[in-house]
């Protein structure tokens, strides 16, 4: 390969999109198992490549070159070859403090926990001195000196700000979270450098106390950014980083559609995946396909209760999709655990159609009558309207509703 990006296990990857987006059509994904990895760098056989779990440090002894920034952190994320001379950089010291700073964190004179102690540990660890922070800490999974471990919470629960730098979270593992953010008596803010999902569980939870956090996704494309002028020898215009970083935002970001049966959500769902060219799902079609019946026949036979466990599984699995637009069915909502996993890739829209335009139906048993549309309807209204990021008027047209959300989603 010419470019592209090395790692064991790198499904989750967005490198070679962002890199394609900055012109580079020729980077690649590739998978390396870890006895395979010194014949792949005294071979030589690529221009450059970034370099990811678990191999930030093992490329090291390869080079002939590491930059001071990558020999203080004693990890390396960028390789360039240099008429066989390999050149190692690390260009993640750059994105996690665009990201630290974008986000308006301030480090200065501030207590700080990081989870983890790899490679990006070491990154972190550098950009928070660079950024005043006070003290840092660090805690693992095994005690060993300089490293605290999970269970010494009292040691580390008045920091203020914590960075995520371990893979627990990271899809297809997204019910995963390193911490409970609920620990920390005085926390600032929470930085995870996982990008995939859009939002961890981390990320997620830490929002829910009122209190800031981010994920790694601009870290990533500011790093990449970097990463790119190296391997091609060239400058990128200002604004740059925040222009790409919004595009691939938006075209990993799922847009979820709630609402009471019969709002809308499936004729609008396709009309907007059409619109923004994603992936449409229909998840009463996506139940159907997996159990065999429709929603409603799995209702008469099972009751409601055994429905919502199937229909978490469904949520739980089209959840970790990124790039689509997914029309909910009218309960999915009911559950806390659907909602959070809606949000780990994507923003919740609520049609809110009026209940005098809604109509029974024979194939929905929960809502097969005026009466009991009408019963849904008012249970559900304050959860609809609390569980989602947007609230979009539906009493319109098709056209109307899909353009609303549209004008929001670009």
């Amino acid at each position: 390969m010419k470019y592209g990006l090395i790692g064991e296990k790198l499904g989750h990857s967005f490198s070679k999109e962002i890199h394609e987006m900055l012109g580079n059509k020729e980077y690649e994904i590739v998978e390396i198992p870890k006895d395979e990895l010194g014949d792949f760098m005294l071979k030589k056989d690529f221009k450059g490549i970034n370099v990811t779990i678990p191999y930030k440090e093992k490329v090291i002894p390869y080079l002939d070159f590491i930059s001071s920034e990558a020999k203080d952190m004693g990890a390396v994320n960028t390789i360039v070859n240099v008429d066989g001379k390999l050149y190692g950089y690390n260009t993640d010291f750059y994105g996690l403090r665009d990201l630290i700073m974008t986000n308006n964190m301030s480090l200065t004179g501030r207590k700080v926990l990081i989870l983890g102690t790899g490679g990006t540990c070491k990154t972190a660890e550098c950009v928070c001195r660079s950024l005043g922070a006070s003290k840092i800490l660090k805690v693992g999974r095994k005690a060993k000196e300089g490293v605290l471990t999970y269970d010494q919470k009292d040691k580390f629960k008045d920091v203020d700000y914590v960075i995520n730098t371990t893979p627990v979270g990271m899809y297809p593992n997204t019910d995963d979270i390193p911490i409970d953010p609920g620990l920390f008596l005085k926390l600032r803010g929470v930085v995870d450098v996982i990008y995939n999902p859009l939002k961890t569980k981390l990320v997620i939870r830490t929002t829910k106390l009122g209190v800031s956090a981010c994920n790694g996704l601009y870290m990533l494309v500011s790093q990449a950014v970097k990463s790119s002028e190296l391997f091609m020898g060239k400058s990128y215009p200002y604004g740059t980083t925040q222009k790409l970083y919004r595009a691939v935002y938006m075209d990993k970001l799922n847009i979820v559609l709630t609402g009471m049966p019969g709002s809308g959500k499936t004729t609008v769902g396709k009309m907007l995946a059409k619109k923004l060219n994603k992936e449409f799902i229909d998840l009463d079609d996506y139940f159907e396909e997996k159990n065999g019946m429709s929603a409603g026949d799995y209702i008469k036979k099972y009751g409601e209760n055994q429905f919502r466990e199937a229909e978490s599984v469904v949520v739980a699995e089209t959840s970790t999709r990124t790039g689509c637009v997914i029309a909910t069915g009218g309960g999915a909502v009911l559950r806390a655990e659907n909602v959070e996993k809606m949000k780990i890739n994507g923003r919740i829209y609520f049609l809110n159609r009026s209940l005098e335009k809604l109509q029974p139906t024979d194939d929905r048993p929960l809502s097969s009558s005026y009466d009991s549309l009408k019963m849904r309807y008012n249970e559900r209204i304050a959860i609809y309207r609390s569980t989602a990021d947007s609230i979009i008027p539906g009493d319109g047209t098709v056209e109307e509703t899909a353009d609303r959300i549209y004008n929001l989603a670009r």
